[in-house]
């Protein structure tokens, strides 16, 4: 009786059946068992077939169901499909009236896109920074009464009399980008970060952003010349953004380093404050 349990065991295995009762289906299985299932795709409409593939995780359909016949590689292979995807999924160009040049890559760079800062809004206080400067009382942290357009937040990090500057350096590879994929596409890299005075003291804020190769060394670095603001100023949340673009081969890291302090040499926390910072790989047709 063992030995009969043994052989179903290693029967199921041989069909792809796990133990644990999961199917496991390698895209060998669908190269060469392929040819026996030429009856069943010429049965089945090939909107039926792409309404199938729309509801397939995206990376199955390229490394598995792309490989079944030329028919459906075609189907995989068109912008149509990638591009109501696109639709299904929420994703749409920046400008709509502009052709784009691969449907797939948008997909799967929109899919991908995230912001590769940690912490950007204080919620864990210092989490994810490294401080660099932490000039006069240090930095620290503050509940936020100022709306910031079209986003929701709560805390920020502001600075003090003297000199306050936090850094992160974000591995590309560890975040899923690897040196063929940033050296052959080099993606656009979009910046964005938030700073606001306070509207009773002067402060002054500034930013840097490195791309870095493999020993850390700066490619392209944006540093923007310092933005001060005078005492009783509006105290209104502004936008910093910048894109690099068309940066070369090479960029392993981002390093983001950004701070200010105040200008009235006060003790306690009247220097800048910043909050909602974010570093994004990206469509360069995407909002």
């Amino acid at each position: 009786m063992r030995r009969s349990r043994r052989a179903r065991v290693r029967s199921k295995t041989r069909m792809g059946q796990s133990g644990s009762g999961h199917i496991h289906v390698s895209s060998r299985d669908f190269i060469h068992k392929s040819d026996s299932y030429s009856g069943l795709r010429s049965d089945v409409p090939l909107p039926v077939v792409e309404e199938i593939l729309l509801n397939l995780p995206a990376h199955q359909v390229v490394r598995v169901c792309r490989l079944v016949c030329r028919e459906w590689k075609e189907l995989v292979d068109s912008a149509a499909y990638w591009r109501e995807r696109c639709r299904r999924e929420g994703f749409q160009p920046y400008d709509a009236s502009r052709p784009l040049d691969d449907w797939r890559l948008f997909y799967f760079l929109s899919k991908k896109r995230r912001n590769l800062i940690k912490n950007p809004r204080a919620e864990e206080e210092f989490s994810g920074w490294k401080i660099v400067q932490n000039g006069g009382d240090c930095w620290t942290v503050e509940d936020n009464s100022t709306e910031i357009p079209n986003c929701t937040v709560r805390k920020y990090f502001v600075t003090s009399y003297w000199l306050c500057l936090k850094q992160q350096l974000i591995d590309l590879k560890r975040e899923g980008y690897s040196a063929a994929f940033m050296d052959q596409l080099q993606p656009p890299i979009k910046i964005s970060d938030w700073y606001a005075p306070r509207y009773d003291c002067g402060s002054v804020y500034q930013i840097c952003v490195e791309l870095l190769d493999q020993k850390k060394k700066p490619i392209h670095t944006f540093e923007p010349e310092q933005i001060s603001f005078p005492q009783w100023n509006d105290h209104q949340w502004c936008e910093m953004t910048h894109v690099f673009k068309d940066y070369g081969p090479g960029v392993r890291f981002i390093r983001f380093t950004h701070g200010g302090k105040d200008t009235q040499f006060w003790a306690g926390w009247y220097g800048i404050r910043v909050t909602n910072s974010s570093v994004e790989i990206c469509p360069a047709e995407v909002r």
